[in-house]
């Protein structure tokens, strides 16, 4: 399928990013607080004290979902979609994961015939205002990946710190995500404070293991997951685009403009492995029944 290049609008962009592969590549740990085999071992035993608050960040709707399996399996098979954003409170500061379809989005009506169709009842704006906040008291933001769908809101938090692969930040800011309309999304980002994870380390973000970014690329060079422990209901692993439908994950689905086949299968290995570890729920992001079962905010998962 060959895609069409992206625009400011919501519905060339969107598609597009479903439809564009990143380049792949390799890159040393730089040495920021990476979680370590003593911290890995914290997001098993350490305070839990995280709550999670899932947020309808927008709706999508597929005429054909073939390229979301490279084996050809879903030519022809609709589907529908969540776009979810993530506030994770902690005692030591807010993070956003995920920001979500852009604002504007809420001003359009979808086509009917188009191959895509955006929605989105709320601006997040509007919706973080609910529960008292606003993009400014965000002490930082951090995204699975920075597709259309999942960074559409990422200049709300340009006074944030953003944690942020190293691999995802090499190609943030590239000529070619410029063309694909991409980095507009997010580049006031570019002179935002940055914390930095380097290849193959877990990031504690307040240091007691109760919120972890880990490394699983695949999607995108740099894609990540989210690890979130709560005092009363557990752990939930957030696995961004790892499976986009309920079904990759039996079937080991692969996306045809994933970066990296053999990536994301070891990728899908270690999420799996890592929630049967640490006795987390796996979210697929995309999901709807998996966003279903969290909480409906403004209530949180505690």
């Amino acid at each position: 399928m060959k895609p069409t290049p992206l625009l400011l609008s919501a519905s060339l962009a969107a598609a597009h990013c479903f439809t564009q592969a990143s380049q792949a590549a390799s890159v040393p740990d730089n040495g920021n607080r990476a979680a370590s085999q003593s911290t890995t071992v914290a997001a098993t035993t350490g305070a839990a004290i995280a709550k999670l608050y899932a947020l309808d960040c927008g709706r999508v709707e597929m005429a054909d979902t073939g390229f979301l399996a490279d084996d050809g399996s879903l030519k022809g098979v609709p589907g529908k979609s969540v776009v979810p954003c993530f506030v994770i409170r902690h005692p030591r500061g807010d993070l956003i994961w995920d920001t979500g379809l852009p604002d504007e989005t809420a001003k359009k009506t979808p086509e009917p015939d188009a191959a895509f169709r955006f929605s989105l009842k709320q601006t997040l704006g509007e919706t973080l205002k609910t529960i008292g906040l606003t993009p400014s008291s965000f002490k930082y933001v951090s995204f699975s990946h920075l597709h259309f769908d999942h960074a559409g809101n990422g200049n709300l938090f340009a006074g944030a710190t953003w944690i942020v692969d190293r691999q995802e930040l090499q190609n943030a800011f590239s000529v070619t995500a410029k063309e694909r309309g991409e980095s507009p999304h997010y580049d006031k980002l570019k002179a935002a404070r940055k914390i930095v994870i380097g290849d193959n380390s877990p990031y504690d973000v307040f240091g007691d293991g109760s919120v972890v970014i880990h490394r699983a690329p695949g999607h995108t060079a740099g894609h990540s997951m989210l690890l979130v422990r709560t005092a009363r209901s557990g752990a939930v692993l957030l696995t961004g685009d790892l499976w986009i439908l309920k079904e990759s994950q039996e079937r080991r689905l692969v996306p045809i403009y994933n970066s990296s086949r053999e990536q994301t299968l070891q990728s899908m290995a270690y999420a799996e492995a890592l929630a049967q570890k640490t006795g987390a729920t796996i979210v697929r992001q995309h999901v709807p029944e998996d966003f279903d079962t969290l909480p409906v905010f403004p209530a949180a998962l505690e």
